[in-house]
């Protein structure tokens, strides 16, 4: 989805639902939709109309000149030829990068254009204009946005963006039917369609399916070869290179990572991106410390005191709910994990055994959502900067919801009874279980969701006209557009988390993009489950070696123990051997940033010889005036 030229088709990017009526019996005033129509127009949208069973959408297009004017208008960064991110320019428009398929501006750069479009149509009278709708009077405001309005009264039903058929059609058939590589990813592709954080995302998993070629056949060989005597030296070569590999993998991600954020021309940080809304309700933040500053006056040391009242109250607040996530999980679900645990390991039958994992996994679901659930509570009185950084925030917290899910049953089985076949049993129904309930749970629900509401608009569509028989159908693309569930990668719809639950496999409507360049929260969990994974994995070789539990330190167990300090030594010296970013990468950088300081060197020597003009009074002397002075 390009930005519109002059040369291109007109590709309708954003959707807007209102319900369908019969305008012949608007006659008094001016009708709400209409108008907004009207505003719509006068900011810069191409606008078309579709009339669905039982709604009307307004489709809306930018031409290319409308988006350059209103990023200008944003004072939106871009990044320029030489490397340097400076605020666009419409007049300057050949100084700055394009994207990897020729369009002047990302998918997440669009977005945030068209946001600040539809949010522009306020009314700039200095009275109220009474607007009419089925009869019923709505009064908007001066300086109040028309949108947002009519969201609040429930006439805008939804806000949406729409998929670009020839593009989605395309990643259809190089990606997700591209059943002769299973691994191949058309990356840049993704990342102009959907935006930096999928593509990301998508990144990984990617380079994280080809990496677990190696543990997976490792494994497979474990289970089905008995080793006999020898398995107690193929444990701990297992062990090792499992975490070798883990050390590797996540140091050659931030290599990719950084090639990706070159190569894309992304040179923010996760902390300076937004989380872009189409709809007028905002997440409520606290108040920032800008106003802060703002409201202070010129008290520098109100100024001062104020932002540091605001920053220990922040990481109060933060601790605070930390605290309270902690303890509803050691009060809460820790005995619900013991006691499956215990039970578990009490029954002796199978089948009771194989039931009671399905209820468990069941189960477990509520505890997440209300877990979710709670987290959004607390982050709402969090001093989070952005919305990533909200989402890092809901992603540590659900985190321990899952850790405990995880690695309880391996300290209780394996600490407390010294059963590894019991541990592997429950391991191996959980996996099979739970990626079958996900399963049918991604693939069921959403199908369910759009043929319930195909069916309740085809319901109505007959209640209006009595006498009609003939088969309903839907005319339009972006009616069943609509008709599909909205994307959601979040345990909580009021806020996305980076991707927990993924629904992207299926054909959902088109999912606001976000501009996050990096895993975020998660490489930090997995960097922490590489040192849980040394701690555990160890505490396993121990107990396969002292199965009678004596605990002495022999020279098997002292061999161990070395090994694990060995490891995590590892771990945190191999980041200085390999570096984080490609040496390409690195030479690019120092050479934008070479050239930039030279341009900016000749700058400041031009303004410096051009006198008042850049220093506010400041004229050099002419060679002569020195002269005479000396004399």
């Amino acid at each position: 989805m390009n930005g519109i030229e002059e040369e291109d088709p007109i590709v309708y990017e954003i959707a807007v639902v209102v319900p369908r009526r019969n305008l012949k019996l608007e006659n008094e005033g001016y009708d709400c939709v209409e108008v907004l129509v009207n505003e719509f127009g006068n900011v810069g949208f191409i606008v078309e109309r579709v009339l669905g069973l039982h709604d009307e959408f307004i489709k809306l297009a930018a031409p290319l000149e409308t988006l350059g004017i209103v990023a200008a208008r944003l004072h939106m960064k871009k990044t320029t030829h030489i490397g340097v991110d400076l605020p666009f320019e419409w007049e300057e428009i050949e100084a700055f990068m394009r994207q990897p398929d020729g369009s002047l501006f990302s998918w997440c750069e669009r977005f945030q254009c068209y946001r600040h479009l539809i949010h522009e149509t306020v009314n700039k009278k200095n009275s109220d204009i009474t607007l009419k709708f089925d009869g019923k009077e709505i009064q908007w405001e001066p300086g109040e946005s028309l949108l947002q309005r009519l969201e609040l009264e429930g006439i805008v039903k939804q806000v949406f963006p729409l998929h670009d058929e020839t593009k989605r059609k395309k990643l259809l058939r190089s990606w997700a039917l591209n059943w002769w590589d299973l691994t191949a990813q058309p990356i840049d592709e993704i990342y102009v369609y959907y935006g930096t954080k999928i593509a990301v995302y998508f990144a990984f998993l990617g380079m994280y399916t080809r990496w677990m070629i190696f543990p997976a056949a490792f494994g497979l060989i474990l289970h089905f070869i008995d080793f006999g005597s020898l398995k107690l030296l193929v444990f701990p070569a297992f062990f090792i290179s499992i975490v070798l590999w883990a050390v590797l993998f996540f140091q050659f991600w931030k290599r990719k990572n950084s090639a990706l954020s070159a190569r894309w021309h992304l040179n923010f940080s996760v902390g300076a991106s937004h989380g872009y809304k189409l709809s007028g309700r905002e997440w409520n933040c606290l108040q920032p410390p800008m106003e802060l500053v703002k409201d202070s006056g010129i008290d520098k040391t109100k100024e001062k005191e104020d932002l540091q009242r605001y920053e220990w109250f922040g990481y109060l607040r933060r601790f605070r709910n930390d605290v309270i996530v902690i303890l509803s999980i050691i009060c809460l679900q820790l005995p619900f994990e013991l006691a499956y645990a215990h039970l578990y390991e009490v029954i002796e039958s199978d089948i009771v055994k194989f039931g009671l994992t399905a209820v468990y996994l069941l189960a477990i679901q509520y505890f997440t959502k209300i877990g979710g659930k709670l987290s959004i509570r607390l982050i709402k009185h969090e001093n989070n900067e952005s919305t990533e950084y909200q989402a890092d925030s809901l992603v540590y917290k659900v985190f321990g919801l899952y850790f405990m899910q995880s690695y309880i049953g391996v300290f209780y089985h394996a600490l407390l009874h010294r059963n590894l076949m019991t541990l592997r049993q429950v391991l191996i129904q959980r996996l099979i279980l739970y990626e079958v309930l996900e399963n049918v749970l991604e693939n069921s629900l959403p199908y369910l969701k759009y043929n319930y509401k195909k069916f309740r608009a085809v319901r109505n569509k007959k209640k209006r006209e009595k006498g009609s028989t003939g088969k309903i159908q839907f005319a339009t693309r972006v009616e069943k557009e609509y008709m599909k569930p909205t994307y959601s990668a979040s345990i909580c719809e009021e806020l996305e988390d980076g991707l927990f639950d993924d629904f992207l496999e299926l054909t959902l409507q088109r999912p606001v993009p976000r501009a996050a360049a990096t895993i975020g929260a998660w490489l930090n969990i997995f960097q922490f489950l590489i040192l849980m994974s040394i701690c555990t994995n160890s505490a396993l070789l121990v107990w396969l070696y002292d199965q009678e539990g004596k605990w002495k330190i022999e020279p098997g167990l002292a061999a161990i123990l070395v090994m694990e300090h060995v490891l995590l030594l590892i771990k945190f010296g191999f980041s200085r051997f390999v570096p984080e970013e490609p040496a390409w990468v690195r030479e690019k950088r120092m050479k934008n940033a070479t050239q930039a300081q030279d341009m900016c060197s000749k700058q400041l020597l031009r303004s410096i010889s051009g006198g008042d003009k850049a220093f506010g009074g400041y004229v050099p002397k002419k060679k002569s005036d020195r002269t005479n002075k000396s004399d």
